[in-house]
């Protein structure tokens, strides 16, 4: 048997959490004050995996809310009108024969898509690379969590989470965000070819722009015929797809196009696009993070977009005018020499330290 239900897990500590890029030099998390990453070793809040189910499902809550996925979320009790996401988890239960009494196999998976029948659930998982399939426990459901955290930046979203807004640009970011949910914001669907976008039921994960009866609308606005003699080719790698086989469905791509389920990437990183969650421009599917860089800087030093239209930059790079500051001292470089070292910006002091 195999059981879908709705997670809604506990916060977890985090600040203990041991780096595991540099294999635990530092005690715990401790954060920097605007940057984005440990004071103690320099890395990533994504190389700590300091979320917890709680805090990703009110991340994406909130993402998906006011917007035509918003049937993806619920309110939260007590939450002040806050929503959560209605995250699918999926538990199989195997039985165990042996001469003794029965036992059971366990297997939990922390995401599965919704809306599926439990053999097409099962197929869709199959089909994703085994080291990315979120079974609880495993490093893929470490590595959900932390694309979580990479594609999906709370503070890309969320202006109270912001550090790098100077006043007069939270509107510009209120309205950014608003933007993005209702022009590129989506959520894949999973079906079998040629069955996307059919059945539309009260309270489905899918909002169709497109009316199911008519032939598929590309983003140009013309129709677009299904495939001719049943043959479907996935958007990506453009193999023939079995008609057995579970495929993704974009609506904003329009209901012609459908990719394999591991072939459901971001144009920008080929990263698979967690949760099936996804922005569309520009004829293709970008994960969230590659999205807002598509339209606005990112700052190298907060990891911040910026809003404004004074910035520094250099290499390719771009920092508000206050983040453009040494990663060792602090001291603003604003006029000054400088080394950047990946993306590591040094004042010339430091930098020397650093060789010797």
């Amino acid at each position: 048997p195999v059981l879908f239900q709705m997670s809604v897990s506990q916060p977890q500590a985090g600040r203990g959490v041991p780096c595991l890029r540099c294999r635990g030099t530092c005690a715990g998390f401790e954060p920097h004050s605007w940057r984005k990453i440990c004071k103690s070793c320099k890395c990533s809040q994504e190389d700590h995996s300091l979320s917890s189910d709680l805090e990703d499902d009110r991340k994406i809550g909130r993402l998906l809310s006011d917007s035509k996925y918003s049937t993806l979320t619920a309110r939260l009790k007590g939450g002040d009108g806050l929503r959560i996401y209605k995250r699918n988890r999926m538990i199989i239960t195997n039985p165990i024969i042996s001469r003794k009494d029965p036992t059971f196999d366990t297997i939990t998976y922390e995401w599965a898509p919704p809306g599926l029948n439990q053999k097409l659930a099962m197929q869709y998982m199959e089909l994703i690379p085994k080291e990315m399939q979120p079974v609880a426990g495993t490093e893929g459901a470490y590595y959900r969590r932390r694309q979580l955290l990479r594609q999906l930046p709370l503070y890309d979203q969320d202006p109270s989470q912001c550090r790098g807004l100077a006043e007069g640009e939270l509107k510009l970011m209120e309205d950014f965000v608003k933007k993005y949910k209702a022009e590129a914001l989506g959520v894949g669907e999973v079906a079998l070819p040629g069955q996307g976008g059919d059945g539309k039921e009260e309270g489905k994960p899918h909002d169709k722009s497109i009316d199911a009866t008519k032939a598929a609308e590309s983003t140009n606005g013309a129709l677009e015929p299904a495939p001719a003699g049943g043959h479907y080719r996935c958007e990506t790698c453009k193999q023939a797809v079995p008609g057995d086989c579970p495929v993704v469905y974009a609506d904003r791509a329009g209901y012609s196009r459908l990719w394999h389920p591991a072939c459901f990437v971001c144009c920008c990183c080929s990263q698979p696009l967690v949760d099936l969650i996804y922005f569309w421009k520009s004829g293709a599917a970008w994960c969230g993070r590659h999205y807002c860089e598509s339209l606005r800087p990112r700052c190298a030093g907060c990891d911040e977009i910026i809003f404004s239209e004074d910035y520094q930059q250099a290499e390719g790079m771009a920092w508000h005018e206050k983040h453009f500051a040494c990663l060792e001292c602090e001291t603003l470089l604003n006029g000054k020499p400088f080394t950047l070292d990946s993306t590591n910006l040094l004042c010339t002091t430091c930098s020397q330290s650093k060789r010797l």
